[in-house]
This record gives C-alpha cells, sequence and structure tokens, in this order.
C-alpha cells in the first residue's frame, strides 16, 4: 500500500466523487490522499463542482506527464473507456499498490486485470462500517437513497442484493 504523509493513495474516477458527494458520504474520502486526473477534475468540476472543495477531503489534480502506454489505450478503446478512465488508469500504472476508485464496470474490469484493488462507491460505503465511520442503520440509508438522490448506475437487484446482506449481517 502506497502512503505518502501516512494516508492511502486513491485514484479517482468521477462516479465515486459525484456519487458519494450526492449521498453527503464524500467524507469517507477524507482518510485518503485523493489523486484526481486532469480529465475526471473536468468532469466532476462541470457535474458536481462541489465534491472538488469539500472542507474534509483533499483533492489533488494529478497530470500526465508522459504518454499513456499503447496498451493501455488500446484497452480504453476496445472497452470504450473515457478519458479519465484511462487517465486514472495510467496513474494507477505508477503507483501500482494504491486504491482505484470507479463506479465503471468496465474501467473496473481493466483494473482488476491488472492487479490493482478497485473500489466503487458501494464498496466505500460498505467499508465505512468495517471502520466504524457509520454505522450500519447509516450506510443501509445511503444505499436505500441511491435512486433518490444519486446519479449512479446500478441494476436494481444489484441494488436489492446488497441491501438484503447489510440487513441480514447487521441485523436492520
Amino acid at each position: 500500500m502506497v502512503r505518502i504523509d501516512q494516508k492511502t493513495i486513491a485514484v479517482c474516477d468521477a462516479g465515486p466523487l459525484i456519487h458519494l458527494d450526492e449521498l453527503g458520504s464524500l467524507d469517507l474520502l477524507a482518510k485518503f490522499r485523493v489523486w484526481v486526473p486532469d480529465a475526471v477534475w473536468n468532469e466532476v468540476k462541470r457535474h458536481r463542482p462541489g465534491a472538488l472543495v469539500h472542507p474534509k477531503v483533499h483533492c489533488e489534480r494529478q497530470t500526465i506527464d508522459k504518454p499513456i502506454a499503447p496498451s493501455l489505450s488500446a484497452l480504453g478503446n476496445a472497452l470504450l473507456l473515457d478519458a479519465g478512465e484511462v487517465e486514472a488508469l495510467a496513474i494507477m500504472a505508477g503507483v501500482p499498490k494504491s486504491l482505484f476508485l470507479t463506479d465503471d464496470a468496465a474501467a473496473r474490469l481493466v483494473a482488476e486485470r491488472l492487479g490493482y484493488r478497485v473500489h466503487g462507491s458501494i464498496g466505500i460505503l460498505l467499508r465505512a462500517i468495517r471502520r466504524s465511520q457509520f454505522t450500519p442503520a447509516e450506510v443501509l440509508a445511503r444505499l436505500q437513497d441511491i435512486p433518490l438522490r444519486s446519479s449512479l448506475h446500478i441494476r436494481p437487484g444489484l441494488l436489492a442484493d446488497v441491501i438484503s446482506q447489510v440487513r441480514h449481517e447487521y441485523s436492520l
């Protein structure tokens, strides 16, 4: 795990920054050093600018200073990854033991194939229970709010399964 200033680096795609902010849960990233590639920064700035200036989360804009590997570009084109996802994966190549945050299934697939640790918004919410950042009931409420308060695209059946697991595991 890469640690700088005693914080794990989390390289972010736009989804988790936007979705966690929509759910009032962006502060769950406060324990990370949040790296945001230029393309992701611009996307979040267009759709949810407040997420970049959260009082508890310090987002550090990252610029790609060398050409993206041809193999990564090819994967990105084949799987229709957007520029932010490709830039985030390019940054991950330099800090491979960091955490990659994305809600995009194709970006997750590429990251896992490359051996990176990956979480999405739901994973960060569930992690909050284990780390005592939120109670199980607070996480359950946020999960139930996803269709109402968030632009996160998740299959209703998958969300229902996650909610059911939380209810069962924590007797809610």
